[in-house]
């Protein structure tokens, strides 16, 4: 199944999916060899906050309160 990458925005079947998010495998190896501080790094750290880490706490809160 395609997904579209949440750093290129390209429709690719490669990759690794974090929550149903994916990264695809040329932005994986661009993650992995980039050095911090650099501006892509930011924009890629900034993506995941955005598409990733936002959906798993808002999950978790709605777990949270699910169980009061």
């Amino acid at each position: 199944m395609k997904k579209s990458c949440i750093l290129c925005r390209k429709s690719k079947s490669d990759g690794i999916v974090i929550n149903g998010k994916r990264i695809c495998k040329s932005c994986e190896e661009k993650l992995i060899s980039i050095k911090a501080g650099n501006d892509f790094y930011e924009y890629y750290k900034e993506c995941i906050k955005r598409d990733i880490l936002s959906l798993t706490l808002r999950n978790k809160m709605i777990n949270c309160t699910s169980y009061s």
